[in-house]
């Protein structure tokens, strides 16, 4: 068996609403929306008695899809510190290539977690941690 592409990131979160918003900010689109129960989900994610809303959020571009989970029952639970620092185990981030987006971003409850940095004269990117905990890094190409 060989990759043939990555098909999406699963982010669960508390407020669907709030982190469509978020991602709609960087430019991607909602592709769908559904609640999702039963046997199957069960089996797949290996709780029992699933139920959870999930949303499908598409890059411009359609090569990448965030799909963001609220779980109704069994409820969520926090795995790790809710401000995990960078060098925590596990995911810590997607990186997006984007515009200027940090201050729009922050309009959304978007906090930087270190500083905008310029790599030569090819990108300026950052890290920054969403209202829900988790981090996106955004990079702007210069040339």
């Amino acid at each position: 068996m060989t990759i043939q592409r990555m098909d999406n990131v699963l982010i669960v979160v508390e407020d669907l609403e709030a982190a469509k918003a978020f991602f709609a900010e960087l430019g991607m689109e909602l592709e769908g929306q559904t609640t999702v129960e039963g046997p199957f989900v069960d089996a797949t994610v290996g709780l029992k008695d699933v139920r959870a809303d999930i949303a499908m959020m598409r890059t411009p571009d359609d090569h990448g899809r965030v799909e963001l989970t609220r779980y109704q029952r069994p409820p969520a639970v926090r795995a790790e510190p809710e401000n995990a620092p960078a060098n925590a185990l596990g995911i810590r981030r997607i990186m997006f290539l984007v515009d200027d987006v940090v201050a729009r971003l922050r309009t959304h409850g978007g906090e930087l977690v270190g500083e905008m940095a310029q790599y030569e004269d090819i990108y300026r990117l950052c890290f920054v941690r969403a209202p829900e905990g988790f981090i996106i890094g955004v990079s702007e190409q210069l040339s």
